[in-house]
């Protein structure tokens, strides 16, 4: 489950770039894994839902959200969970540094 503890809250202005995403009326099953897909399968649905991350003029601002959220599944802002937690921990490493 996301943790929401790290959400901004229900007010609008943070909520209003996902009124402009790319993905906003292509359902979640593009961007989301189902449970067991591997390989292949889970390769070439992510590299779909990262096409349509590639043109979304709210890239950064989801890709945002998704890292200060820790949001633990699906492509956001163009990254993987795995690729979302590499970065989360290269941060946490320079910042220790």
């Amino acid at each position: 489950m996301t943790d929401v503890t790290h959400l901004p809250g229900a007010t609008y202005h943070f909520w209003q770039w996902q009124s402009r995403a790319a993905c906003r009326d292509l359902g979640s099953a593009r961007f989301f894994h189902p449970a067991g897909e591997r390989g292949e399968d889970r390769e070439e649905r992510d590299a779909a839902a990262k096409r349509v991350c590639a043109g979304c003029p709210v890239r950064a601002a989801c890709l945002d959200h998704a890292l200060s959220s820790h949001e633990r599944y699906g492509v956001w802002g163009g990254l993987t969970e795995e690729e979302r937690q590499a970065r989360l921990a290269r941060a946490g490493s320079a910042r220790r540094a």
